[in-house]
């Protein structure tokens, strides 16, 4: 992965992921860790980022280390809108962690239920795919 890609997704310019779109950067490509642009959006919180790249046809399950997706990525991090925005755009609910302690196993809407976050987790469960 680029650094300009990845400052610009973790950063939340979504200007700046625009352009970099149009010089054609890989949407999809991954860092070091596996993680992909969209991934590092959703873990940072940064919304417009995160809808440009959905509006852009991003992958949404992609899983990097421990088998963690963007929608697990908001929920822990508890960006409650990013969540709901990552289910509303068919990202897979279903998907379950793979080996990072407490998320092995764990699917969004559990990590959800886990953390507190009962209007998220009523959401996943009623909206979710």
């Amino acid at each position: 992965m680029r650094d300009d890609w990845r400052d610009a997704a973790i950063g939340g310019d979504s200007r700046a992921i625009q352009r970099l779109l149009t010089e054609g950067v890989d949407i999809d490509c991954r860092d070091r860790f596996g993680q992909t642009a969209l991934m590092l959006a959703a873990l940072h919180g940064r919304d417009e980022a995160v809808c440009v790249l959905l509006e852009s046809g991003v992958e949404k399950d992609v899983t990097a280390k421990f088998g963690l997706s963007a929608l697990m990525l908001a929920v822990i991090n508890r960006h409650t809108g990013i969540a709901e925005r990552l289910v509303d755009a068919g990202a897979n609910p279903r998907l379950r962690g793979s080996g990072a302690p407490g998320f092995a196993g764990q699917t969004a809407l559990q990590l959800a239920e886990y953390g507190g976050l009962s209007d998220l987790a009523a959401y996943i469960a009623r909206v979710g795919h």
